[in-house]
């Protein structure tokens, strides 16, 4: 392609167009004759090789272990509005990300809109969540109110999935000074929380919402990444932090962290966890009908 070409080098898809997400690991990313380039040493998941990558047709590049990012291939993402996360394996550790410089703000200002109205905004987005989460909608209109239901019907749920899975369960205990001290249950929902929320900040990143606008969480700087983790408790994360208390049963040499983490990921991959989490977000402050987000 000649340089200037139609305008071509600068030209910039809408993010509608584009493909979401890209994951990339154990290689380095770069340019070479003004292309980006990706040349992996190879992995389970991207296998060795030179490739081209199609930067201007893809909203997000996650850049998983192993793996290094040039000056230019970063002013070149930068150009053309592609964000880059810097995540774990799987994108089930979510470490820095560039901003992602969307088309539009509309998400972003719904946001801003639902969570200054306190009294009402606010109040409708978190019973929108509990209703996702608990498969009613709640009438009550308190959201202290409401976090004691929500509290009550996880400890249920927590002991309803240990008895369907053959999990012995004790109740949720979680010490921060000393979270080792928990027993392997409670040590795997919070590995497996961790990796969730990993996927949730990636998700919150790639919709260019606020991290710290939350509506259920509120003091934390990651409320709102902490509320989009919530909506995926009951099925992504509680089930596979049993699954590893399984596996870690039957393989006792192995590392619960680990185990969690590898079967988080493989959940992640096979059920496009947080593509799910991005469509959530843009249904929660973009009625579908509205235009693009």
């Amino acid at each position: 392609m000649l340089k200037g070409r139609l305008g071509l080098e600068h030209a910039r898809l809408p993010h509608a167009d584009r493909h979401g997400l890209l994951y990339l690991e154990r290689g380095a990313l770069s340019i070479r004759d003004g292309c980006l380039r990706f040349l992996a040493a190879g992995s389970d998941l991207v296998m060795a090789g030179d490739y081209t990558i199609p930067h201007q047709s893809i909203s997000m590049i996650l850049l998983g272990p192993g793996s290094t990012v040039s000056h230019d291939a970063l002013r070149l993402l930068a150009r053309h509005g592609t964000a880059l996360s810097a995540v774990g394996e799987d994108g089930v550790r979510m470490y820095t990300s560039t901003p992602l410089l969307p088309d539009f703000s509309n998400l972003a200002r719904a946001q801003v809109r639902a969570w200054a109205d306190e009294k009402t905004g606010r109040i409708a987005i978190a019973r929108k969540m509990y209703a996702w989460r608990l498969g009613e909608v709640l009438p009550h209109r308190d959201i202290n109110v409401l976090r004691g239901i929500e509290g009550a019907r996880v400890k249920a749920m927590y002991r309803q999935t240990a008895e369907r899975m053959g999990i012995t369960w004790n109740g949720r205990h979680y010490d921060r000074s000393n979270p080792n001290a928990a027993d392997l249950p409670n040590q795997a929902i919070n590995h497996a929380a961790s990796a969730v929320e990993a996927g949730a900040a990636i998700a919150v990143a790639a919709t260019a919402t606020i991290p710290q606008l939350g509506f259920i969480h509120e003091d934390a700087g990651q409320s709102f990444v902490l509320d989009v983790a919530d909506l995926f408790r009951d099925t992504v994360t509680v089930p596979c932090a049993f699954k590893a208390v399984l596996a870690a049963q039957k393989r006792p040499g192995e590392n619960i962290e680990r185990l969690t983490r590898r079967i988080l990921g493989e959940r992640f991959r096979r059920d496009q966890v947080i593509p799910t989490m991005i469509d959530r977000i843009k249904s929660l402050f973009i009625p579908s009908d509205e235009g693009p987000a």
